[in-house]
């Protein structure tokens, strides 16, 4: 996995390693302890990713992706939106990365179809299992099946796909009936951007959670208001860390108006570093917490 904190801890000493494990496996034990809230996908994800995340730290042995799902299972059990795996942070061949784009964008299609709310433990499963291909896929570029998730995964997608109506042909003027998909309660509809350290760009993955938000606002009649927070982690002074926050929350604010969402249905926050997702002590680098909530009123 491209990700700093990975190779951070694969460069120093065998002692050292341990050290950074150590001192890391707070978040792996943080989400083994949390009880999930939100809607039922939500909850049925932050499960499968405990399970990922275990078996990552202390099977594997591989702490950096064990702290990379923990996260994952954080964010979920706080009942935020959290994407299938983005491709560009992994190292993967082109072979790999030409079907896990098209199988990515198969899944995202049918989770925005509605497939979260008509089938959430299935949805979750296989947004886990396509995590967990991504993962093996690239320690094992040969491998036509890593794990068996691959499999797994492929199966789950096409029992999704059967429950989303085809859409009736334009020439027959006959109305579809179509299968609405439950709503989840307007304060269980959170979100969460994740920033890179020290700044404010909207990532391809925060991109795809911004689409996320725009089609529930679409598809909803209760929403006045999309509310949005900045954060950052502790690195760095309590100013400084305060203007960037609200930095984050207006790159979320432009990325809403150009997909549509008018600044005046928007009310927007900045916390700085403070609300910290995960808690450290001061000047700590914290992915988890470089972020930016979105909920809906």
């Amino acid at each position: 996995m491209k990700r700093l904190n990975k190779f951070a801890c694969m460069i120093v000493a065998a002692t050292m390693l341990a050290g950074c494990a150590a001192q890391k496996s707070t978040e792996v034990l943080a989400l083994k302890g949390m009880d999930a809230v939100g809607s039922s996908f939500t909850k049925y994800l932050t499960s499968e990713y405990k399970t990922i995340s275990n078996n990552e730290h202390y099977e594997e042995k591989d702490y950096a992706d064990g702290i990379h799902f923990a996260r994952k299972g954080i964010a979920s059990a706080h009942g935020d939106v959290v994407m299938p795996e983005v491709l560009d942070d992994w190292n993967l061949s082109n072979t790999n990365l030409i079907e896990l784009t098209e199988a990515r964008a198969a899944l995202v299609d049918v989770l925005e179809a509605g497939t979260r709310e008509l089938a959430p433990e299935k949805s979750a499963m296989a947004q886990a299992r396509f995590d967990c291909w991504v993962e093996t896929q690239e320690e094992d570029w040969n491998n036509q099946d890593p794990a068996g998730c691959k499999s797994q995964f492929y199966a789950l997608l096409q029992e999704l796909q059967a429950l989303i109506p085809e859409p009736a042909p334009v020439v027959v003027p006959v109305p579809v009936a179509e299968v609405e998909p439950e709503v989840v309660p307007l304060e269980q509809a959170m979100f969460i951007v994740f920033f890179d350290w020290d700044k404010s760009d909207i990532t391809s993955g925060a991109s795809d959670v911004l689409d996320a938000v725009v089609a529930e606002v679409s598809r909803r009649q209760d929403v006045n208001n999309v509310v949005i927070t900045g954060y950052t982690d502790t690195s760095g002074s309590k100013t400084y860390n305060y203007k960037l926050s609200q930095k984050r929350a207006q790159a979320i604010v432009d990325g809403l108006n150009a997909r549509g969402i008018p600044t005046t249905m928007i009310r927007q926050d900045a916390k700085g570093e403070s609300d910290m997702l995960v808690q450290t002590a001061d000047n700590i680098r914290e992915s988890a917490n470089r972020r930016g909530q979105i909920s809906l009123e």
